[in-house]
């Protein structure tokens, strides 16, 4: 059988036959680590035959994977990455020094646990978890940077012990799964702290920043504030500097939006430094410089287009449309239009409070069970005085505003993962 025809079926049978918590929400959540444990023992316990990084977080945890990744691949090192959702493919999620997974392997890792699917019924994510394990144990790598799904305490990713465990923001996501308040949530984010494994925390935030202290006294793990140790200027560049070392970069993508994660990384990659591993400060100035490139990260305020400025933006919480909204506001164009779409679970309010009244909007809603119908959003934004259009398909709502729009206006596109993953083109 054609390769490609065996991968799409493959795939098809992960999306079909299995819970998927991106499409299924609610249903497809497993509180514990049971089938994942059940899944490493089959595969001969592949998580631990490879050193690793363990980011959570709310926001910036994506951003903070792959300017890890992009950096320890600079300084030499065969480089994992696992991150979730994918936008476009499903082998996106799997990367070695930025290649992603190949069909084949992909086809033959489900092929070889399908009796253990029949018997267990993992959810699609587990079985990603334990699909990156034994890729990056059987490709050898040197470190993999492992990006936690939700949470992090009951998240599959969690069953391995990292060189670090990185913490990026905190903010309310996600409440109906991992608490109803922000530092309930910081609990469930601060699972990933394990005993004697060394943690960095991105972001000082005063409310929360007990939850991190007691959690690793407990486990006699040394706690880090990245901002206590690496300070971050602006000139014609980021200039970022530590008690043992000072760099300039450029061309940092949106380097204002991004700050917050590097400081972590810098971290992080300090922390590394001294458990091992020689990344040279050439290789920090390369890896943060080209990341995306390297890594292929898409739909972090990615521009596409110009005249009328076009980015869009997987930010989608109160915390990361803050960023978006200050973003835009960086900004000086005549109107401002915003294709949105958000899904059903998503507490609105904090959302709709955000977002600019002067933008003129084009409200619709991605081609998966999550997602809320165009109309209910238009309907709850008109609520906040947010008027606009309802076009239910994504491209054609991007098409109109494109129309609507003059060559000195802005056009944004967001609100979820699932809108961004629908643009053509991206």
């Amino acid at each position: 059988m054609d390769i490609d025809l065996e991968y799409e079926n493959t795939v098809k049978f992960l999306f079909s036959q299995l819970p998927m918590f991106q499409r299924d929400g609610a249903s497809a959540y497993k509180k514990d680590l049971t089938n994942t444990v059940k899944l490493c023992q089959f595969l001969g316990h592949p998580e631990h035959q490879f050193k690793s990084v363990h980011v959570a977080g709310t926001n910036g945890k994506g951003s903070s994977s792959h300017y890890l990744a992009a950096i320890m691949q600079k300084a030499g090192y065969k480089t994992g990455l696992y991150t979730s959702p994918h936008l476009k493919s499903f082998t996106e999620r799997i990367k070695i020094n930025g290649v992603e997974i190949t069909k084949e392997a992909v086809v033959e890792f489900v092929d070889l646990i399908k009796p253990l699917i029949e018997e267990i019924q993992p959810s699609f994510f587990e079985i990603t978890v334990a699909m990156c394990f034994h890729y990056f144990a059987k490709e050898q790598v040197d470190i993999a940077i492992i990006e936690v799904g939700m949470g992090g305490r009951l998240d599959s990713t969690n069953v391995i012990i990292p060189e670090v465990a990185l913490i990026t923001n905190i903010s309310n996501d996600h409440q109906q799964w991992l608490g109803n308040d922000i530092k309930t949530i910081a609990g469930e984010k601060a699972g990933i702290i394990k005993e004697h494994i060394p943690t960095v925390i991105s972001e000082r935030q005063t409310e929360i920043e007990d939850v991190f202290i007691e959690r690793s006294r407990e486990l006699n793990s040394d706690l880090y504030f990245a901002e206590d140790d690496v300070q971050i200027g602006v000139d014609d560049g980021l200039v970022i500097s530590t008690n043992n070392m000072e760099i300039k970069v450029h061309n940092v993508q949106e380097a204002a939006y991004q700050q917050r994660n590097l400081k972590g990384v810098i971290k992080a990659v300090g922390v590394l430094r001294g458990r091992g591993f020689d990344v040279d400060d050439d290789a920090i100035v390369a890896g943060v410089e080209e990341a995306f490139t390297i890594t292929g990260l898409k739909g972090r305020w990615q521009k596409l287009g110009s005249k009328p400025a076009k980015y869009c933006d997987v930010g989608h919480n109160e915390a990361g449309l803050k960023y978006v909204v200050n973003q835009i506001n960086n900004y000086q164009y005549d109107k401002l239009h915003i294709v949105i779409g958000v899904v059903n679970d998503k507490e609105l309010t904090s959302v709709m409070q955000l977002l600019p009244m002067e933008a003129q909007y084009y409200f619709c809603q991605a081609d998966i069970p999550r997602a809320l119908p165009a109309a209910k959003l238009q309907q709850v934004a008109s609520e906040y005085d947010l008027i606009g259009y309802c076009i239910p398909n994504v491209n054609k709502a991007i098409e109109v505003a494109e129309n609507n729009a003059t060559e000195n206006d802005f056009i944004f596109i967001g609100g979820s993962n699932f809108v961004v993953a629908e643009i053509e083109g991206l």
